[in-house]
């Protein structure tokens, strides 16, 4: 399956459906067919958004396969290595409710790579077996949220600066000698919570980049990034480090008194990148007001017309509806949120999507944020939510937080997701979908969101596959 030549500006054409017969080689795991059958049509007369269609399904039959690398036989072997007294039985049933992402593979069932990692994460009664104690990150990561909330009412505010690095590296087989390159790292945003952001050092090879060789895209760009440009040699590696200060501010959105002030607030308007109606429209292939959609946010409101109300009530079919789930790459998705509304299951990326995509068609404003989680004890790609609601502002939505916390009993923390943020993130992305500063010339290995970088030679865009990135906290330190 050879590369065509895409860029980002074709994604839309995702909401196209897909002939019946690609479809059904697709999901029945015959790819290699599916591509063939694909260049063959694709020299036929066809509409041109039927033909970028199929152009985008061949790059999503590259990309599927891969991610899927464990037989049953495999899987069930993982389970019995990893899960105490792990028997058959208990994998047909996580199978037949689908708690962990599977396809066909030529027609034998396939796992996710991740898929004990999901549901070690998402069953507590697995959790309890586990034989490897490292598997379990949730019990840390649970506390050391637990503590930062209370900190958080107690003080109304919290502030941390944080100063880490960023190192992406080619892999091998993707490696070309004296071949031009251009490496996007991603870079806070200079916005909302996040305050003097200072990019301390870009390396390439292990030597200070020159002026030349690298762009930092402007504060408040839609996906801030920085972008190198230079020659690659064998074994060279990219990284950036920086500094910036994440101020959150805690909102009690518990009272009678919030609802009241809810009721009657009015837009503020004309605030540029933060006017809230800009945020109420459809963004296709994912962000669509499907028959569904609009039928599931009429069930979810009822007959509620607060729109704190009616935020919170979306919030909390989420949180208590939508399953944790790690899920393949998102440019072989679709169209993201009414997937997770279907399929009641998604990741964190997809949850704020669906929160998304609900509020707007409920006349709420909302929009994206996304970036990395960048606690003292891990670092990683996470995504979540903001709403409008007058007038307070601009307020924050993590449902997957949210659902975790729920999943764990902690009403507490269940409850401070809806409104509010803890300050152990780095948001790089404020829009879903965007392209970076400057665009990228190829279609993206995630031409959606802003996390783990992107790499481009001169005649194709990298996949995901062909290369890694590694995040290093160095230093969290409380502010007054």
């Amino acid at each position: 399956m050879g590369s065509v030549n895409l860029n980002n500006d074709e994604i839309p054409f995702l909401a196209v459906p897909l002939p019946e017969d690609i479809l059904k080689l697709k999901w029945a795991g015959e790819f290699e067919q599916a591509a063939r059958v694909i260049d063959r049509r694709l020299k036929k007369d066809l509409p041109e958004g039927l033909r970028k269609r199929l152009m985008l399904e061949k790059e999503m039959l590259k990309q599927i396969p891969g991610q899927y690398p464990y037989t049953w036989e495999k899987a069930l072997q993982r389970m019995r290595d990893n899960i105490r007294d792990f028997r058959e039985e208990e994998l047909k049933e996580l199978w037949e409710e689908d708690a962990a992402d599977w396809i066909f593979i030529r027609g034998e069932v396939h796992f996710r790579d991740n898929f004990l990692e999901n549901i070690v994460k998402t069953r507590e009664e697995y959790r309890k077996r586990i034989l490897d104690p490292r598997l379990d990150g949730e019990s840390v990561h649970g506390e050391i949220l637990d503590r930062t909330i209370e900190e958080m009412r107690k003080n109304r505010h919290l502030a941390e600066e944080i100063r880490m690095k960023i190192r992406l590296r080619i892999k091998e087989e993707a490696e070309r000698e004296n071949a031009r390159i251009r490496v996007y790292l991603p870079v806070p945003l200079e916005y909302e919570q996040i305050r003097n952001v200072r990019l301390t050092a870009v390396r390439i090879g292990g030597q200070p980049a020159k002026a030349e060789e690298y762009t930092l895209a402007p504060p408040d760009s839609e996906q801030r990034t920085v972008c190198m440009e230079t020659v690659h040699r064998r074994g060279q590696e990219y990284e950036i480090q920086f500094s910036f200060e994440n101020h959150m501010k805690y909102v009690d959105l518990s009272t009678s008194k919030a609802l009241e002030l809810a009721a009657g607030g009015e837009w503020e308007m004309g605030l540029g990148i933060h006017d809230p109606s800009r945020y109420l429209g459809e963004r296709l292939p994912h962000i669509r007001f499907t028959p569904y959609i609009r039928g599931l946010a009429r069930e979810i409101a009822g007959k509620e017309k607060n729109p704190l109300a009616k935020a919170r009530k979306i919030y909390d079919f989420i949180t208590t509806h939508v399953n944790y789930s790690y899920v393949r790459s998102y440019l072989t998705l679709e169209n993201i949120p009414e997937e997770a509304a279907v399929s009641l299951k998604g990741d964190c990326g997809v949850q704020a999507l669906l929160f998304i995509v609900l509020c707007r068609v409920s006349g709420i404003p909302a929009r994206w944020q996304s970036g990395l989680f960048t606690a003292p004890h891990k670092a990683g790609c996470h995504d979540w939510a903001q709403f409008y609601i007058a007038p307070f502002g601009w307020l924050f939505a993590d449902c997957s937080f949210g659902g975790s916390a729920r999943r764990n009993h902690s009403d507490s923390r269940w409850n401070f997701y809806f409104g509010n943020l803890d300050p152990f993130r780095l948001p790089a992305a404020r829009e879903f979908q965007a392209d970076f500063v400057p665009a990228s010339r190829f279609l993206r290995s995630d031409p959606y969101d802003n996390q783990t970088g992107e790499v481009e030679y001169e005649d194709r865009g990298l996949l995901r596959g062909e290369y890694e990135t590694s995040f290093l906290i160095e230093r969290i330190s409380p502010l007054a």
